[in-house]
């Protein structure tokens, strides 16, 4: 059985003394239940695996690119996280895709340098609230996972997951329901098998949308959701760990 993923996603938070703090502060231990991942920026890893209490959280980045060095001003390796120990990367969030456009074509050859690199991989697909409205959400993420996922090789990899996060509630406070979430996550899970039955069969479908301690129980308890990508609730302890006790 699959054990439920709480990935953590700082985004651009949290500098070292706050690092340094919240991972001496956190008493949240992977267990039977769930794993623990945490995306911190990249001047954060090193420090945050140095702090951490407990060897089985893992620390990850959040962002790659996808050569190993070279004239590519401001970004970073794939050995350059490892390096600093960062077992995990999260690819393709919207955040990635819409303010610094990043397409697909791009986040494929990130996702396979990851993968060759033997770093694990949480991919991000999801749609605007337009693409919803108009009944075009299925759509837009079957074509994120058609093109993403080119080239995956499952055999090369022990685990991977989806995550998917509905643009329209992150940040925003906002929530899926956990009937639109569940059918978003299944239709993730099913696709994904539909191409690559091999790759599903590692796979845990993440959402990532506003989840917080009030809305984790209700969520966590779908079939097709295997874990959290968290935003804003994983910058403090309390909020953190509250979303645990929930699962």
């Amino acid at each position: 059985m699959k054990k439920f993923l709480l990935a953590a996603n700082w985004k651009m938070n949290m500098d070292v003394k706050e690092t340094e703090s919240f991972f001496k502060d956190l008493s949240l231990k992977p267990n039977d239940s769930y794993d623990v991942y945490v995306a911190v920026p990249f001047t954060d890893i090193y420090l945050a695996n140095k702090t951490k209490k407990f060897n089985e959280i893992k620390i990850g980045a959040q962002n790659i690119y996808f050569e190993d060095k070279g004239a590519f001003t401001g970004e970073i390796s794939t050995s350059m996280i490892k390096l600093c120990g960062a077992d995990f990367v999260i690819i393709g969030h919207s955040e990635r895709r819409e303010i610094f456009g990043e397409c697909d074509e791009m986040i494929n050859k990130k996702v396979l340098k990851a993968i060759d690199d033997d770093v694990e991989v949480i991919l991000c697909v999801g749609e605007t609230l337009s693409e919803r409205e108009d009944e075009k959400h299925f759509e837009k993420i079957e074509k994120q996972l058609k093109a993403d996922l080119v080239g995956v090789d499952a055999a090369k990899l022990d685990n991977f997951a989806i995550a998917y996060e509905p643009i329209w509630a992150i940040g925003t406070g906002k929530s899926a329901s956990k009937e639109d979430a569940e059918e978003m996550c299944r239709f993730v899970r099913e696709k994904v098998k539909e191409m690559n039955p091999n790759l599903e069969a590692k796979l845990r479908v993440l959402y990532g949308g506003s989840v917080k301690g009030a809305n984790a129980a209700d969520l966590s308890k779908e079939e097709n959701i295997d874990g959290f990508l968290i935003g804003g609730a994983s910058l403090k302890t309390e909020s953190f760990e509250a979303i645990a006790k929930e699962i």
